[in-house]
């Protein structure tokens, strides 16, 4: 299917190729099929980017345009907490993108924004330079590495029982007693079925971790202060 509405610009080329990941993965992108999705031969991309490698990163900053800036106003952790909600939501709208991005070493005004955000929102907190930095590599190994799982799941939540079934029956008690405990939990409580009380869902347990984080990072913050280091 072709895309022609205007002039080709850099900016439809981008979009052109974000589409097509969505709909196809990754892998499908060429600049013939991207030719072809915009209607032209494949030689008129080049006026507008230099080659595959610049789609790639071009896509990556309309991806990561996407994320929600902290705002700073608010409280740091609610700030950053939207910011990581809206992140999770944009990759599972482009689930090539996570792995893609943590891959690309360009970097561009769209991601030094976006770090600069982060990294300010740290620092007006009180956050020293270097636990701000370290704060960020954190939120972010955290965002990309748990929506890729999420992503690219082992398995279904509403398989969960029966995983934990079938791994029960190879599990000693007496050598893995902690991991039975986790088991027979799963076990008892029940099939994880979408809209269930108490069913374990992708979005709680992204929550789970993130209060985690933030609220390490604030008693974190808090030491600090006991021990007068710089805030």
């Amino acid at each position: 299917m072709s895309v022609s509405s205007g002039p080709l610009t850099r900016e439809r080329v981008l979009s052109a190729a974000v589409s097509l990941a969505d709909q196809s993965g990754i892998a499908s992108l060429s600049m013939r099929k991207l030719g072809q999705r915009l209607g032209v031969e494949a030689m008129s991309l080049y006026n507008h980017v230099a080659n595959k490698d610049d789609v790639l990163d071009g896509m990556v900053e309309v991806v990561v345009a996407e994320f929600e800036l902290p705002s700073p106003e608010a409280n740091w952790q609610a700030a950053l907490r939207l910011t990581a909600r809206t992140a999770r939501e944009v990759l599972l709208r482009h689930p090539w993108a996570p792995a893609l991005i943590e891959s690309r070493a360009t970097r561009s005004d769209v991601r030094f924004r976006y770090a600069e955000a982060v990294v300010g929102t740290l620092r007006r907190a009180g956050f020293p330079i270097e636990l701000a930095y370290r704060a960020q590599l954190t939120l972010n190994s955290y965002i990309y590495g748990f929506t890729l799982h999420e992503i690219n799941p082992p398995f279904e939540p509403e398989e969960r029982q029966d995983v934990a079934a079938a791994a029960r029956l190879q599990v000693s008690p007496d050598e893995y007693p902690f991991l039975t405990e986790v088991m027979d939990m799963i076990l008892q409580a029940g099939p994880s079925r979408p809209g269930r009380k108490g069913a374990t869902t992708h979005a709680s347990e992204f929550e789970f971790g993130l209060d985690l984080i933030l609220d390490g990072l604030e008693r974190l913050k808090r030491e600090l202060g006991r021990q007068g280091t710089e805030v």
